[in-house]
């Protein structure tokens, strides 16, 4: 049977502690050892023990009669102390409104008897507590239940406050062993650091929940703040759009020429992050436009561009510099009439080294890129041409030379030739890629501003 705490009439003895009167002909019995059995009122003595070598205190500071707000802060408050004290224990009996809860050796004398105040309320009261341990401090065990997954997640939580990076799965379990007095495996440290951040920036079902209510803020404290979000058929999240309003305001300024890319997101519901920047006289990147979409298609590149154009406009003076991939090509053509488009040109370089294994000829082909007159690239375009003339074809005919040399292009793309200032915006949220969407758009406006006050 279960045992039970009883409540014991309770006097005070000569020196102020409290004792219990007990029953004619029978020996004093210590109120915190006197236990019932389950659905009988008959006592059952479980024997004092004298303070000893054998004996230990869990070192806490729990008393009877102290309270806590519900019965998952005292279970959180029990599992930290048994992690520190390399104990473990086991629950007795657990309903919404009991706890019973006795160390893990069923000879020892630590137990804890804790209820609601009243049924109506959620707060909790220690009603029995026995704090010393009277089992062998061989028993000890640093690898025990309570160190949960979610106790090391909810102690080490504050660690990924106001970080993006925060201890990886080693370093929670080197919290646990130092902090804690944990041993735990690193999965348990990669589970427990996969709860703490869910308790720190929410899970992915709470980010979509919140989308809508989250854009409107944007809108409301930022005027001029573009925000779209496309659902399915069944409203399911399908893409979003977010431009900022002062990034939108400021872009007359800046160098007509956008650079477009993509970087995979690493979440639970993985998504690819589009990115749209431009630059500033000084060279500096300019960030103008983010979206989320479920992968670089031709359809999710068409929505992006079609949200930007209506920031940006539609002119012969743009310029858009993306890799070679056909869905961002056919969906700039389709999307994007007067506007030029340019490939980066450290794409056709990698798809160059790949191809055809030249990797001397760079040096040459870079040149051809920067060149600002028609005679000094024509002049390099026969260095490649008489060393490797399939190169020379395929710079022409499958790539075309407006699309990635200066002094050809049919409009001002000035000297950016490549992508980097994308793939810059891109490293700023290398830690980030596996935050909730949310989250994650909190980690952009922050990059944001810190770009616009620079």
């Amino acid at each position: 049977m279960l045992p039970v705490f009883r409540n014991a009439e309770r006097t005070s003895n000569d020196n102020g502690a409290s004792a219990t009167q007990p029953a004619e002909g029978n020996p004093p019995v210590d109120p915190l050892l006197q236990v019932t059995g389950a659905g009988s009122d008959e006592p059952v003595n479980v024997p004092t023990i004298e303070a000893s070598d054998s004996t230990f205190s869990d070192g806490s500071d729990l008393h009877e009669g102290k309270y806590f707000n519900t019965k998952k802060d005292l279970k959180r408050k029990l599992s930290d102390i048994a992690m520190k004290g390399n104990f473990e224990f086991r629950t007795r009996k657990s309903n919404r409104s009991l706890w019973v809860i006795e160390c893990i050796n069923p000879n020892c004398s630590w137990r804890l008897r804790a209820s609601k105040i009243v049924p109506e309320s959620t707060k909790f009261v220690i009603r029995k507590y026995v704090g010393v341990h009277s089992c062998s401090l061989l028993n000890r065990n640093a690898n025990h239940r309570q160190a949960t997954y979610v106790v090391i997640g909810e102690q080490v939580a504050p660690q990924y406050v106001g970080v993006e990076k925060g201890p990886g799965p080693k370093g929670v379990q080197t919290f646990a062993r130092t902090e804690l007095g944990a041993q735990i495996s690193y999965y348990k440290a990669w589970r427990g650091r996969k709860h703490a951040h869910t308790l720190i920036r929410g899970s992915p079902e709470q980010s979509f929940h919140v989308l809508p209510s989250y854009f409107h803020m944007l809108e409301k404290l930022n005027p001029r703040t573009v925000t779209r979000i496309e659902v399915d058929g069944e409203s399911r999240f399908k893409y979003l759009f977010l431009a900022f309003g002062v990034a939108i305001r400021g872009f007359r300024y800046m160098r007509k020429v956008v650079g477009i890319d993509g970087t995979f997101l690493k979440g639970q519901y993985r998504g690819v992050l589009l990115v749209a920047t431009a630059q500033d006289g000084n060279g500096q990147c300019y960030p103008l436009a983010w979206g989320i979409v479920d992968s670089e298609n031709e359809d999710a590149w068409s929505w992006f561009l079609t949200q930007l154009k209506e920031i940006i406009g539609d002119t012969d003076e743009l310029a858009l510099i993306s890799d070679r991939a056909p869905s961002i090509k056919k969906a700039i053509s389709t999307v994007f009439e007067k506007a030029h488009h340019g490939a980066c040109a450290w794409h056709v370089a990698q798809n160059i080294k790949n191809k055809f294994k030249c990797a001397d000829i760079m040096g040459s082909y870079w040149s051809a890129v920067n060149a600002y007159r028609c005679e000094d690239f024509t002049r390099y375009m026969i260095e490649i041409s008489n060393r490797y003339p399939r190169v020379a074809e395929y710079l022409e005919n499958e790539v075309g030379f407006e699309k990635w040399s200066r002094c050809h292009y049919p409009g001002l793309r000035y000297n950016i030739t490549t992508t980097n200032m994308v793939e810059s915006l891109n490293s700023m949220l290398v830690n980030a890629r596996d935050f909730p969407y949310v989250a994650l758009l909190d980690v952009i406006q922050e990059k944001n501003v810190q770009v616009v006050e620079r």
